[in-house]
């Protein structure tokens, strides 16, 4: 069922949404932004990190390579609702336009809480949104409810395939975040490459190559939001091959 005002359930736990993000949806310059966004995923990374005690079902990296496929289809879907009302192809969508898909991909919001999610994620100002930037805001969403600590939370994401391709890349980012700061840098790294192969490790300079992808500021730290964009990339949702992690 698409949704529509008169069919949205109201959850109390989920009123004061501007409250709740403490305030980092309000309108700053870029630089401010990313950084207040960051944060905010840093902590809610975190917060899940303490709450299952750093526990994944991933063993290796090899077992997270080998979720790709399953990731790639999820992140595919998501993109073609994205490029569906990206009317003119630029790749980009306007307010309305964002509107539109979320409704397509049934994640129930009220009119504030697009546009708070929005302007968060337009960096730039511009009124618009890439592909990219849509997925951190789908992963806003996600917090937003904070399904991952509280499963009895009512979720705003209505599609089950959505939120089972969100709760796997959280749990990627969790086996690499080694500990639990809601942040990866080059010890994470290392040890989620050499995890599973203690007698065969990986290279240094395939290391230092993934982190640096990932690291595009060059601070030695990566949020979660850099993660995401580099595991798209790995990934390949625009071709029919990945970027081998581990070579």
């Amino acid at each position: 069922m698409k949704y529509s005002p008169s069919t949205a359930r109201p959850c109390q736990a989920l009123k004061s949404f501007s409250h709740r993000v403490g305030g980092i949806l309000c309108c700053h310059k870029p630089p401010n932004k990313y950084k207040k966004l960051d944060s905010k995923l840093e902590r809610k990374m975190s917060e899940i990190w303490r709450s299952s005690s750093g526990n994944t079902s991933f063993r290796s990296i090899n077992s997270v390579i080998l979720r790709f496929p399953e990731i790639k289809e999820g992140l595919k879907d998501i993109k073609s609702v994205f490029e569906q009302y990206d009317e003119d192809s630029n790749g980009t969508i306007d307010y309305e336009e964002l509107k539109k898909c979320l409704e397509k991909l049934q994640v129930h919001l009220t009119e504030k809480e697009i546009d708070e999610l929005f302007h968060s994620c337009d960096v730039d100002g511009y009124e618009e949104i890439q592909f990219k930037e849509f997925l951190v805001l789908l992963c806003l969403v996600y917090f937003l409810t904070d399904h991952a600590t509280s499963p009895q939370t009512i979720s705003k994401m209505g599609s089950p395939q959505l939120e089972a391709t969100f709760n796997t890349i959280i749990e990627v980012f969790q086996f690499l975040d080694k500990n639990g700061d809601g942040k990866l840098n080059k010890t994470d790294m290392f040890k989620a490459l050499n995890e599973d192969t203690p007698r065969e490790k990986f290279p240094a300079h395939v290391s230092r190559t993934r982190f640096k992808e990932m690291d595009w500021d060059r601070k030695g730290k990566v949020s979660f939001r850099e993660f995401l964009f580099s595991l798209i990339d790995w990934i390949g949702i625009d071709s029919d091959e990945e970027t081998p992690v581990a070579s």
